[in-house]
């Protein structure tokens, strides 16, 4: 993606950290010729070798995954806290703008055995069922319930390549206060988030 150079983030551990507060993204690639996308739960891993991987699994029933073996890259787009800015938080004249935090993840996608995809499965309902009141753990799903585990293709993306924009009015810091305290008055989560954001 298009990121001006003052809107990088670098720091792959803190954009390791975004990836794993905001895994709900969306799997992109192509098939028989056009764009595909599905919006799933990626969940960044480490594979056997130590390599930072993605893991997920999708309906058999959609077509996007019978086009994976060739595929040579897919693509997972991330999408975090984002806010309108109005000009009028400036000192000076200028158009509105949008502060957001995005990520794209590029790599290359492998199907799992069945076996890994009930691994990847336990991972997935263990870290999401830790808030819950009355947790529920695969293992004390009937066999019946899980043989649902039929009807999916899991699969990990080997991460090649990571492009994060952290756009927070970087150009415009005599503006920071009023900006981020105009975020802060806002009740849109998005809008707090972002002010915490250019804190940072």
């Amino acid at each position: 993606m298009y990121i001006p150079h003052s809107y990088k983030n670098e720091n792959i551990e803190e954009v390791k950290s975004f990836l794993e507060q905001n895994s709900f993204g969306i799997l992109v690639n192509q098939v028989d010729g056009k764009p595909w996308a599905t919006h799933i739960p990626l969940e960044l891993d480490t594979d056997e070798n130590g390599k930072d991987i993605l893991v997920s699994h999708i309906s058999k029933a959609n077509p996007q995954w019978k086009a994976f073996e060739n595929q040579k890259e897919v693509l997972c787009i991330f999408n975090g806290p984002h806010s309108y800015i109005s000009s009028s938080w400036y000192k000076e004249e200028e158009v509105p703008t949008w502060n957001y935090i995005a990520v794209h993840v590029y790599g290359s996608i492998k199907i799992l055995s069945e076996i890994e995809v009930l691994a990847s499965m336990h991972k997935l309902v263990d870290k999401y069922e830790k808030g819950s009141k009355e947790p529920i753990s695969i293992d004390n799903l009937s066999a019946k319930t899980m043989r649902q585990i039929k009807g999916v293709v899991g699969f990990k993306i080997e991460i090649k390549e990571i492009q994060a924009a952290y756009k927070l009015s970087q150009g415009r810091s005599e503006d920071h206060p009023k900006i981020i305290d105009e975020l802060e008055k806002n009740i849109d989560t998005g809008s707090t988030i972002i002010a915490k954001e250019m804190k940072k």
